[in-house]
């Protein structure tokens, strides 16, 4: 039997982040139809953070990305990310965060992953380009 998961991404992106990585980011989200053709077809076989309009996640899946104005003079990228994993799929959290580690605004927290019936969640940090090493 599979275990599943949720996975929740939520982080702000420097507004200077690279157009290549954004494109990346839609094609994941499901806010984009085709791949972009930087990414590797290998690393990113399939879209990974397309809500499924069946999830079973309690309020369903969720996928957002967006513009904000961050202050008067800044602004960043907006990333919530909220879906549904099999186990076999977990591995591929390296993935996302790779794509979004050098381009994280803040460092800090970016997310979580846990097991649907777990309380504890294992927390994503991000830190100067990079993130926290994770026990998968």
């Amino acid at each position: 039997m599979s275990l599943h998961f949720e996975v929740v991404f939520t982080c702000f992106l420097r507004d200077d982040t690279p157009d290549t990585v954004l494109a990346s980011l839609r094609w994941h989200l499901g806010l984009a139809d085709e791949r972009p053709a930087e990414l590797d077809a290998e690393e990113h076989a399939y879209p990974l953070l397309t809500p499924d309009p069946d999830s079973r996640l309690p309020g369903g899946d969720f996928a957002a990305l967006r513009r904000v104005q961050a202050s008067a003079d800044r602004c960043t990228w907006g990333l919530f990310s909220r879906t549904y994993w099999l186990d076999d799929e977990i591995g591929s959290l390296v993935t996302i965060l790779d794509l979004l580690a050098p381009h994280v605004e803040e460092p800090g927290h970016g997310g979580h992953f846990r097991e649907e019936y777990d309380v504890k969640p294992t927390v994503f940090t991000f830190k100067s380009g990079t993130y926290e090493p994770l026990i998968l």
